[in-house]
C-alpha cells in the first residue's frame, strides 16, 4: 500500500483542525472575542500552516470566526442587532424543522429525547455550560433528523455555529439552576401530535434565552 501523498495528508489534516475548532465553537468551548492565532493551531494540532489557515478560511466563512481587517481572528462579538436576526433565523428554521418531524415522530425517538433532556438537566445541576450547550443542542439536533430535511438542517447549524462564543456567555448570565422548561412543552406536543404546541414550544425555547442579551 502506497503512502498518502502529501496533499492527502494536508487535507486530513485540515479536515481535523477545521471539524475540531468547528465543535468548539458551536458548544461554547470559546468565549466571544477569544483570538485566535495560526501558529498557536499549528503547535496544538501538530500541522503546518497551510491546513491551519485553512480551517481558519472555512470558519470565517460560514460566521464562526472574524478576520478583522489587521488580520487578527477572533470568535465574534455580536452586536444586539445581530444577536436579534440570528434568533430570528432559529424561530425560522426550527419551527420548520420540528413541524416536519412531527409526522415521524414514533415513541422510541421521543423516549430518546426524554433521556438527552436527563442530561441536558444533569448539565445544569452541575453548571457545566459545555455540556449544558452540548446536551442542548443533541436535543434539538436528534428531533430535526425526523425532517428528512438536510439543507435545512445544515442552514439550523450555521446559526448555532455563529451563535456557540454567544451561548457561552448567556449560560453564566443566566445562572441557571433548572433545564428549559420548552423542552418538557416539546416532548408533550410530540405525544399529542400538536403541531401548534409543538410550533410554539420550539419558537419559544430557542428565542426566550437570547431575548435577555438585546434588552
Amino acid at each position: 500500500m502506497q503512502n498518502p501523498r502529501p496533499t492527502d495528508q494536508t487535507a486530513a489534516a485540515h479536515d481535523r483542525v477545521y471539524r475540531t475548532l468547528r465543535t468548539r465553537i458551536m458548544h461554547g468551548e470559546m468565549s466571544p472575542g477569544q483570538a485566535l492565532t495560526l501558529r498557536g493551531i499549528g503547535k496544538e494540532f501538530d500541522v503546518s500552516m497551510t491546513p491551519a489557515r485553512e480551517a481558519i478560511r472555512r470558519l470565517v466563512a460560514e460566521g464562526a470566526l472574524f478576520l478583522s481587517s489587521s488580520g487578527r481572528v477572533s470568535t465574534p462579538e455580536l452586536s444586539s442587532d445581530r444577536i436579534e436576526e440570528l434568533a430570528a433565523l432559529r424561530a425560522l428554521l426550527e419551527v420548520e424543522l420540528a413541524s416536519r418531524a412531527l409526522p415521524r415522530a414514533h415513541m422510541a425517538l421521543i423516549d430518546r429525547l426524554q433521556a438527552i433532556n436527563g442530561t441536558v438537566a444533569e448539565m445544569v445541576s452541575k453548571r457545566d455550560a459545555v455540556g449544558y450547550i452540548r446536551t442542548n443542542l443533541e436535543f434539538h439536533r436528534t428531533l430535526y433528523l425526523r425532517a428528512q430535511a438536510p439543507a435545512m438542517l445544515a442552514m439550523a447549524e450555521t446559526v448555532w455555529l455563529q451563535l456557540g462564543p454567544t451561548m457561552r456567555a448567556l449560560y453564566g448570565r443566566l445562572r441557571r439552576t433548572d433545564p428549559p422548561q420548552y423542552h418538557k412543552l416539546i416532548i408533550a406536543a410530540l405525544k399529542a401530535g400538536d403541531e401548534p404546541g409543538l410550533r410554539l414550544a420550539v419558537r419559544s425555547d430557542v428565542t426566550q434565552g437570547l431575548r435577555l442579551l438585546v434588552t
